[in-house]
């Protein structure tokens, strides 16, 4: 039998505030602070201490449910969700349940056609049921038989957004958590850096006959923070859930962790049900009331956003959507772009294609991110128009292009002091066009025969005599009128 996955991801992003979500304690970084120095009375649970609701973490929590086209609620409700753990000093998490702050939102995604695929390919709705605010836990650590707790992060300003049991694929799943990372930085309301654990996605799953309406037994992976991660988890468990449907067993409701090095998952506990966590409003919290005219100054601050852009650099630009869609994917790289074209000369195709190429090359290579690109957009610029004037070849703007990452400097300084400028000169091509033609004799019978694909390998030689300093349209013109010449 055929199964097709049903998944819904819930999404924990923390905020971008200076202080936490209920005290007046600094945010700071989970991973390079030093343990247990930011902490209070009221982040540590201590016996009466009161919370008081921070300003900041509720425009930025507007913020995403406008972006995400979400109902603002103008009123809210903060409730204890019930649980015991070590990272969770007070015995409860403050959070919202029953009375959101948003909710009924959505954000378009697109997957393309991939022989992995389980559902199909195209632009898609999915549904966002809810957005709400929450505190963070605690980090917790074990190393030689001992646990470490570090309450740094309790209570640091959470957002949760849940979804619809809307996607189908693995690929849908990462499409989806690409484009909502890309939101919320856009937004300037969460890093994005997933390596810190400030965005963590769990995905709920289950499998189904293929074309069933039937929701099954599902499962909930918790706490992946990569798109590696969440891809790889979300096949197995699919893979894994079908399996067990096949051979005529049963697939137990429970909370699952997923390990990178085995790429599968593991249990951890059973799962909970609302009614486990004893949900009810919080004492301490009176009901979160908004102005729809603070909502709609909210709105009216938006940024362009990731679909809007997209859709503008496909019409401005004459840009194919991929190609859109990559320049988009993160602010920093879209206002980029858009600096490279105010200073160039060059079509914006031209520069869009230098980006997708080496530039996103060096980033990788070189392990730079976006938001810190060494390369002043007016220097790329110059570059560019450098190649498409032909004052040097492709080959040694790819060379200048390294050096300028690597060892920063102006391209101007680079070519003059590497000999890279592009010779034109007809006369000098000339000569090493005839050495190279006399020189391989064996390789001219080839072309004068048929072989036609022979050119591509002289104009190697051309270029490779040269240094890649002659112009390859000249050099081209000159190698097929020799070549014609030894005809007759």
């Amino acid at each position: 039998m055929k199964y097709e996955p049903v998944i819904g991801l819930e999404v924990h992003a923390e905020l971008l505030t200076k202080s936490k979500m209920f005290c007046g304690c600094e945010v700071v970084d989970s991973i390079t602070a030093k343990p247990n120095r930011t902490i209070c009375p009221t982040c540590t649970g201590q016996p009466g201490a009161l919370p008081v609701l921070n300003r900041k973490a509720v425009e930025l929590a507007v913020r995403v449910g406008l972006a995400l086209e979400c109902e603002i609620h103008t009123e809210s409700i903060f409730a204890r969700k019930n649980y015991f753990y070590p990272d969770l000093p007070k015995g409860y998490q403050i959070s919202q349940y029953d009375q959101p702050l948003a909710t009924d939102g959505k954000i378009r995604i697109e997957t393309e056609v991939s022989p992995r695929r389980h559902g199909d390919a195209g632009p898609k709705d999915v549904r966002i049921r809810r957005v709400h605010l929450e505190e963070d836990t605690g980090k917790l650590s074990h190393a030689d038989g001992y646990s470490f707790i570090d309450y740094n992060r309790s209570g640091v300003p959470l957002l949760e957004i849940v979804t619809e049991p809307d996607l189908s694929s693995p690929e849908e799943v990462k499409a989806y958590a690409s484009k909502l990372r890309a939101i919320l930085r856009y937004l300037d309301v969460n890093s994005g850096d997933m390596e810190k654990g400030v965005i963590r996605f769990e995905a709920n799953v289950s499998v189904r006959a293929a074309g069933s309406d039937q929701f099954n037994t599902r499962t909930e992976i918790k706490n992946l923070n990569s798109f590696r991660a969440l891809t790889l988890g979300t096949e197995y468990e699919i893979k894994r859930q079908s399996e067990i449907y096949e051979r005529g067993g049963t697939v137990e409701q429970e909370t699952l962790g997923f390990n990178d090095a085995t790429g599968k998952t593991y249990s951890q506990r059973g799962k909970e049900s609302a009614h486990d966590y004893r949900y009810f409003p919080e004492p301490d919290i009176p009901p979160l009331v908004l102005e729809q005219s603070w909502i709609d100054s909210i709105r009216a601050s938006l940024p362009e956003l990731p679909e809007a852009k997209t859709s503008r650099f496909i019409e401005q630009y004459e840009l194919k959507p991929q190609e859109a869609r990559l320049l988009t994917s993160e602010k920093a790289l879209a206002d980029y772009f858009e600096g490279v074209v105010s200073k160039s000369k060059s079509p914006a195709k031209t520069v869009s294609s230098w980006i997708a190429g080496e530039f996103m090359r060096y980033l990788n290579d070189l392990s730079i991110d976006v938001t810190n690109i060494p390369l002043p957009a007016e220097d790329f610029a110059k570059l560019i128009d450098m190649v498409t004037d032909k004052t040097i070849s492709g080959n040694s703007g790819k060379v200048v292009l390294g050096e300028m990452f690597r060892n920063g400097g102006k391209a101007e300084e680079i070519v003059k002091a590497k000999n890279l400028a592009q010779v034109s000169d007809a006369g000098f091509i000339q000569e090493t066009v005839a050495k190279i033609l006399n020189d391989n004799p064996k390789e001219v019978e080839q072309y004068l025969a048929g072989k036609e694909s022979i050119l591509q390998w002289l104009m190697g030689q051309v270029a490779r005599a040269t240094k890649g300093k002659a112009d390859p349209t000249v050099a081209r013109e000159l190698l097929v009128k020799s070549l014609e010449a030894k005809r007759k």
